[in-house]
């Protein structure tokens, strides 16, 4: 039984999965109403993807489920299906198809190894996408913060506004403000408790006791969840190709959402997971959350610190936070019934809010034009117009951006190569003695060409295999002609990563388009002091010499 699991463990497993399925449990209601199918469907859906993807996935701590990106595409799906059937019970077949052909692609995709290319992403289509994505959730809860019904659309919700102002629901907009209040302060006096559970209850309580007229989410079935078969079988032909093409999409953004979640996990566990069995263990979860009528779901990074932070270490953590749940769907399902739609809307705002990439939005004056271009027309293509294109056009934009600057380096009479490896590098002709003195504490690391998102996870990976007995790393940058947004923050990454094992980073060689990028988002001097930044390598031997005998 040892073998199987360490019972060192259980403690710690118990406490994070408990935590993070309390944690959960809010934000699986407020995802269910956002997708139109109910509060319900976001509690299946957790439970599902929780439970299955803990046990078959390949990332010990992830705890799974209902995301804010899974949900918008689940929303734009859900509308779109019922424009083509003409009512939601008529449209089922095709929503559910949908969520399970989306499971059945990301199985597919562990399968054949797609995670190794999904990671080459490039990081402005990611923001601009993600970014577009908490946009959507803030402008489509603006109707239900109020105490109206919202339109379906994000373009329908801004020709809309007038109704805003004109229909409030003074009543429900004090819930939605008393909810908002409680998430952001409420944290200010304990981080114990979720504050967005502590919003829910209180608010919720006042609204039943004080009896204002406000929309509330309405009966919830109790009891173990029933097969939904019966439309599955029954979908016209010509919706097939909506049911391809959005399951494509769950497939793809479930896949990037769960694996950029596997990484958070892996940094703070100092672990490895396994790509493509975690693909294979989310796709098992969602395709067993459409079997019941739950809608997609993915690593949640939010569920996964806290699983982590309060001691979970094995598979068991994720499995118990998606049976917390289900205890609650069996025991506790009808108090959720008078939970005011004006409270879920307070929760959500600020989740949308959060989603919003800061950080790529506050470089875009920045980062390299073609970046920032595509970063924009990503984000409002995702918000206003289709989920399904945004991404493949940030995509197809990205590299035809990205051939075009290389085209032109190449005119320049620059050359265009790969990243070498961080193992079996032979030391350049200006750095054979110094190499043989110092090559147990110093490391030189070449790189060549442009540093842009084709290489950037290479290059981080690689990072993390530098020696312990490493005092010094110097980064030769005399043939990096150019580095794009993705190559900027795959280097901050890895300075970051190598100040936590106390080791220092030269930079020598700097060009004048990477330098002024590193500068204007302050990895120097912040990161790098200007004292390690040297125009030729052989200016750093001094202070490297002098660093190592200090």
């Amino acid at each position: 039984m040892r073998s199987f699991y360490d019972s060192k463990y259980l403690k710690g497993d118990i406490t994070g999965g408990l935590v993070a399925g309390v944690v959960a449990l809010p934000l699986a209601l407020a995802f269910g109403v956002q997708s139109g199918l109910g509060a319900i469907a976001g509690l299946y859906g957790a439970i599902a993807v929780g439970i299955l993807a803990a046990l078959f996935g390949g990332t010990n701590t992830q705890a799974s489920g209902p995301t804010g990106p899974m949900t918008v595409v689940s929303a734009a799906l859900v509308a779109n299906a019922i424009d083509v059937a003409g009512s939601l019970q008529d449209a089922m077949g095709i929503i559910l198809l949908s969520f399970l052909v989306g499971g059945a692609l990301q199985i597919i995709f562990g399968l054949i190894n797609i995670a190794g290319y999904i990671k080459y992403f490039p990081y402005p289509v990611i923001s601009g996408f993600m970014s577009g994505v908490g946009l959507i959730i803030v402008i489509l809860q603006l109707f239900p913060f109020v105490g109206l019904d919202s339109p379906k659309s994000t373009l329908k919700v801004i020709m809309d506004l007038p109704r805003l102002f004109g229909e409030l629901n003074w009543q429900a907009f004090v819930l939605g403000v008393l909810t908002v209040i409680i998430y952001y302060v409420f944290p200010k006096i304990t981080k114990a408790v979720p504050s967005a559970l502590v919003a829910l209850i209180t608010v919720s309580i006042f609204a039943f006791f004080i009896q204002w007229n406000v929309p509330i989410i309405g009966e919830i079935p109790s009891g173990l969840p029933s097969l939904r078969l019966e439309g599955l079988f029954s979908v016209d032909s010509s919706a097939y190709f909506l049911v391809l093409e959005y399951g494509m999409v769950l497939a793809v953004l479930g896949s990037i959402d769960s694996l950029l979640t596997s990484v958070i996990a892996d940094n703070m566990t100092k672990t490895k997971h396994n790509s493509n069995r975690e693909l294979i263990g989310q796709g098992i979860g969602n395709m067993a959350s459409a079997l019941i009528g739950g809608i997609p779901g993915a690593g949640a990074t939010k569920g996964t610190v806290v699983n982590i932070n309060n001691g979970g270490k094995t598979k068991l953590s994720g499995t118990l936070h998606g049976a917390f749940l289900l205890a609650v769907l069996l025991g506790l399902s009808s108090l959720a019934t008078y939970i005011p739609l004006a409270v879920l809307a307070g929760i959500l705002i600020p989740i949308g809010f959060k989603i919003i990439d800061k950080k790529g939005l506050k470089h875009l004056r920045t980062v390299p034009r073609a970046d920032a271009i595509v970063l924009l027309i990503v984000l409002f293509w995702t918000t206003f117009g289709s989920l399904v294109h945004a991404v493949s056009i940030g995509v197809t934009l990205a590299a035809l951006l990205f051939m075009k600057r290389s085209s032109d380096i190449g005119e320049e009479g620059m050359r265009v190569g790969t990243l070498a490896g961080f193992d079996g590098e032979k030391p350049w002709d200006d750095e054979g003695d110094f190499f043989k003195r110092y090559q147990n504490n110093v490391y030189i690391k070449h790189l060549y060409g442009p540093l842009f998102f084709g290489f950037t996870s290479h290059f981080k990976e690689e990072v993390k295999k530098i020696n312990e007995d490493i005092k010094v790393l110097i980064i030769r940058m005399d043939r990096v002609p150019y580095m794009d947004q993705s190559g900027l923050y795959a280097l901050e990454y890895a300075i970051l990563e190598l100040s936590q094992k106390e080791i220092k980073v030269v930079l020598t060689g700097l060009q004048k388009q990477p330098q002024h990028l590193l500068m204007s988002i302050d990895i120097i001097p912040d990161l790098v002091p200007e004292q390690q930044i040297f125009g030729h390598i052989k200016d750093s031997f001094p202070w490297v010499s002098q660093t190592l005998r200090s």
